[in-house]
């Protein structure tokens, strides 16, 4: 079971009615990447590392626009497809494996689908009905774990209640597993001398926009607000990577602001609106929020407006940078799942 401060996940797509309440919605797992999908790219920096300084748009407001740095990145991933196809012949390929008809599923795999396109990777995509079996769904996986042109492979969640998530997920071959999600990928990224073949896409994201804008993390107190297999576990692994020293704040910390106020670097992904203050900042900290929240807004056409964990108006006082919501992680959420796909295609192909 998920607990109260674990990463909860959007299961409603902007299409959706809006929430009555402003606790947050559960989400799915693929939400952060659908979100992503719908934020319009800034234009990017010709640099690869923005450095904190600059990113100052007044005297206490320091964004880290994620838009700017995922638009960056799909740039590469185009220019690479390009490279690797004119070179060997090769176009990476992803495929979605799709069951039901939930709208904010077939909507995630429609932009995804976009997404795809925007930088060149090819994209499959198998919609069963709903009352499909799970030998049907693992026959499939095991077509495209098979096939030599697919280098990545989703199983859209939530899947029907009569199949076994954690068999189904399973099954996809650890070489295609861009999701990062496979327990022998998670295991490689826990164990010091081993690489995973792949890391979560959220959490990668969220240590690419720290290099990306020169945060250093070497050293440094890092502290990561929930603890959930899809995000907070596995950034705090990364953090440690990074060799910096990281604490985990969770439903059973008995002092979360205390132990938070001690970071340099803030990690937050709990689902639950604005819970990280001021008061739990510790000045000059650099916050990477991942919360995405639905919270009711008459002044909205939607009903509903999406916030962060962490209370943007008044960390944007005490801290040196900060991510807003949205903008901030959900675009990277996607620009590195093409990420991980073009890798496994050069990795399969043995093209540098």
């Amino acid at each position: 079971m998920v607990s109260s401060i674990s990463l909860l996940f959007f299961t409603h797509c902007h299409s959706s009615p809006p929430p009555s309440t402003t606790r947050p919605l559960q989400m799915g797992p693929t939400s952060l990447r659908f979100l992503a999908l719908h934020s319009s790219l800034a234009p990017s920096s010709s640099s690869h590392q923005v450095p904190i300084a600059a990113m100052a748009t007044g005297a206490s407001s320091k964004v880290i626009d994620g838009k700017s740095v995922a638009k960056q990145i799909r740039d590469e991933i185009t220019a690479e497809v390009s490279r690797m196809r004119e070179a060997i012949g090769v176009t990476p390929g992803l495929a979605v494996i799709l069951v039901g008809d939930r709208k904010d599923s077939a909507t995630y795999v429609r932009n995804k689908k976009k997404a795809c396109e925007s930088v060149g990777i090819k994209s499959l995509e198998e919609h069963l009905p709903e009352d499909s079996t799970e030998e049907e769904v693992l026959n499939y996986i095991s077509g495209y774990n098979d096939d030599p042109s697919v280098h990545g492979i989703l199983v859209q969640l939530p899947l029907p209640s009569h199949m076994n998530e954690q068999n189904v997920l399973n099954d996809v071959r650890i070489e295609k597993d861009v999701d990062g999600f496979h327990p022998l990928n998670i295991g490689r990224l826990a164990m010091r001398g081993r690489e995973p073949l792949f890391v979560p896409c959220t959490p990668k994201g969220c240590i690419e926009l720290l290099h990306r804008y020169g945060v250093s993390m070497k050293g440094k107190r890092a502290v990561v607000i929930g603890r959930s297999n899809i995000v907070g576990m596995p950034a705090a692994l990364l953090l440690q990577r990074e060799d910096a020293t990281v604490s985990v704040v969770h439903s059973r910390t008995s002092n979360p602001e205390e132990i938070t106020r001690q970071a340099d670097i803030i990690i937050s992904a709990v689902g639950q609106p604005n819970m990280v203050k001021g008061s739990w900042i510790k000045p000059g900290a650099v916050i990477i929020d991942v919360g995405i929240n639905p919270v009711e807004d008459p002044n909205s056409p939607r009903g509903y407006r999406l916030i962060g964990d962490v209370c943007y108006e008044e960390a944007i006082k005490v801290a040196s940078a900060v991510t807003p919501v949205p903008g901030g992680v959900g675009p990277m959420t996607i620009a590195m799942l093409l990420q991980n796909t073009l890798s496994s295609a050069k990795r399969m192909h043995n093209f540098d």
